[in-house]
């Protein structure tokens, strides 16, 4: 017993906890009574032990989520498994798991598998982004910080990266996340000078500043991106077109051609704000 007790607080402690791993482990270890029932995300798995996994899960009501599923790839003679025989990334699903903030890492206790976009786990472009699409959300939404019009934009933007849209989904969906969480870099006017620069033929992007720069206050900046201004009015595009319940309505078709350098763009702003290079970078900018 002793044996086991060590063994898993040595695998979880590779797992970010945070300065206080020490006290989060205790707490992690102690059952809670309350139990919260929401529907999930899943944006990362670590496989624990031989049967168990570590999940971050994206909640539509208790926001984001650190669950041990113990047992998770156990099945019983019969066949059955308590969490259908694992959980992956992007899988959406009922989840029951203990409520309580003052536990690091939560026991998940039910998942019933609602849609494993299967779709898309068959399109190597839209698997790439949807990994992408789950990893941003896992950085820019916190921790048991609930965000329902975000979930709802991720669970309806999923199904579509399988589909020809792909590129316009994409798209819209980060500007969405970045909006909603606060982080959408300033794209109307010039960071520096308030000018607007979209009259212009190209235009720049200053991840310091966090936003465009016109031509002339480029001068000055060292580390910026070169954009074609019809670009730069077609993300403005995207984010006036009017919505349904937080989705844009009567998005344009949109090629790599187009998206691929806003999506550069998006990923520096990110990048800078982070201070790290995002692990599904290459996703995005990969042919």
């Amino acid at each position: 017993m002793l044996y086991q007790l060590s063994y898993e607080l040595a695998a979880l402690s590779l797992y970010e906890l945070g300065p206080s791993a020490s006290t989060g482990l205790r707490r992690s270890i102690i059952p809670s009574m309350a139990l919260a029932s929401d529907q999930c995300i899943c944006l990362r798995k670590i496989e624990y032990s031989e049967t168990s996994q570590v999940l971050t899960l994206f909640s539509r009501g208790h926001g984001i989520v650190k669950v041990l599923a113990k047992g998770a790839h156990r099945r019983t003679k019969a066949g059955a498994g308590r969490f259908d025989g694992g959980i992956d990334v992007l899988d959406l699903g009922s989840a029951v798991f203990n409520d309580d903030v003052k536990v690091d890492l939560a026991n998940l206790t039910e998942w019933k598998l609602i849609d494993g976009h299967l779709e898309l786990r068959r399109t190597l472009r839209g698997l790439r982004l949807g990994l992408h699409a789950v990893e941003l959300a896992s950085l820019l939404v916190e921790l048991r910080d609930p965000h329902p019009e975000i979930f709802d934009r991720l669970a309806r933007t999923l199904p579509e990266l399988a589909t020809e849209r792909v590129e316009e989904a994409m798209l819209a969906w980060e500007l969405d996340l970045l909006h909603y969480s606060g982080y959408l870099p300033e794209l109307f006017v010039c960071a520096a000078c308030g000018n607007s620069p979209a009259d212009q033929g190209r235009v720049f992007f200053s991840p310091r500043r966090g936003g465009v720069i016109c031509h002339r206050c480029q001068a000055g900046e060292t580390e910026k991106l070169a954009l074609d201004a019809r670009l730069l009015r077609l993300a403005q595009s995207i984010l006036r077109l009017p919505r349904d319940n937080g989705r844009a309505l009567r998005l344009p078709r949109l090629t790599r051609h187009q998206t691929d350098p806003l999506n550069r763009m998006l990923t520096a702003h990110v990048v800078n704000h982070l201070g790290r290079r995002l692990r599904t970078q290459e996703c995005v900018e990969s042919d």
